[in-house]
């Protein structure tokens, strides 16, 4: 019995991976590497591509931690659905998953998000015990090279969000606190919201900014197709571009201070509302086979 771990070496499976460690729990990596090295932990060569993979990894396991990885949303549409295929056979213990800062939007299953709300409704759907992390942004992105170099350079923070738009904001680490806490909590269910209570907007990291360095920042709002450009080498373009496209659709929306949800207040469990670990699964049922996916009955 182990906890499997997707992308151990990367921002979101490392540290997760490493506060199961440091608290004694047996980890597997879940790699595409078989020469990856994490202390502590063993390592397995698994694909999101291959439904047996995925399956004979998750058999036995006393969780499972997955989040998709950035790819074009086509390749991200087939990784949900052979992860829920694997879940609903190997049937684990429970599963926690990261929604990576996209919004699990029943009602849409537009480019963006479907990938993401595939893989919650057939979380819901499967019978097994899960658990699904709801973030916005990372605080991490602030110091990707173009951004850190503006401020330090310019005293100006540039980023892809409009100027007084609120959020709440989370770190990669908030994630992997909330991940352990959900493994040891299979009492609560549905979408978890994690982020900076109250929300804050570009000013306000600024400012933040301009307190840590002694000197004034000041906030710059960018388009998200250029301030992420610099990311396509990397990512590559369609990802790229998808990630664009969605921080410009969250951006027209209302304030996202869904901080709000995490006060400390006594958790509510398996209920539709919005509260600190609140479940919320409404009309889950049939994106899924909306989009191609199926995973044959319970």
């Amino acid at each position: 019995m182990t906890y499997m771990i997707h992308g151990a070496t990367g921002a979101q499976g490392a540290p997760v991976a490493a506060a199961l460690i440091a608290a004694g729990k047996p980890v597997t990596a879940l790699t595409r590497n078989t020469d990856t090295v994490v202390d502590g932990a063993g390592v397995l060569a698994v694909d999101y591509s291959s439904t047996t993979d995925l399956t004979d990894a998750y058999r036995g396991a006393d969780g499972v931690f997955v989040h998709l990885p950035v790819a074009p949303e086509e390749d991200r549409l087939a990784f949900a659905c052979n992860v829920v295929a694997a879940v609903r056979e190997a049937r684990p213990a429970r599963v926690v998953f990261s929604t990576s800062g996209a919004i699990v939007n029943t009602d849409d299953t537009s480019a963006v998000e479907s990938a993401v709300s595939v893989l919650a409704t057939g979380l819901a759907d499967s019978g097994v015990s899960h658990a699904v992390i709801e973030p916005r942004f990372y605080l991490e992105n602030l110091l990707l090279p173009h951004v850190i170099a503006g401020v330090r350079e310019e005293g100006v923070l540039r980023y892809s969000l409009p100027g007084g738009f609120r959020t709440s904001w989370a770190s990669h680490l908030d994630i992997a606190d909330v991940a352990i806490v959900l493994f040891e909590r299979p009492d609560v269910t549905g979408v978890v919201s994690v982020g900076q209570y109250p929300a804050i907007s570009g000013e306000d990291l600024a400012e933040a900014f301009s307190t840590r360095l002694g000197r004034t920042v000041t906030y710059e709002a960018t388009d998200p197709h250029a301030f992420f450009a610099p990311l396509a080498p990397m990512l590559g373009e369609q990802a790229t571009a998808a990630i664009a496209d969605m921080y410009r659709a969250l951006s027209t929306q209302p304030d996202h201070d869904h901080g709000r949800a995490l006060r400390p207040e006594t958790p509510r469990r398996d209920t539709a509302d919005r509260g600190p670990v609140a479940g919320r699964h409404r009309s889950l049922t049939g994106i899924g086979d909306a989009v191609g996916c199926r995973w044959g009955a319970r």
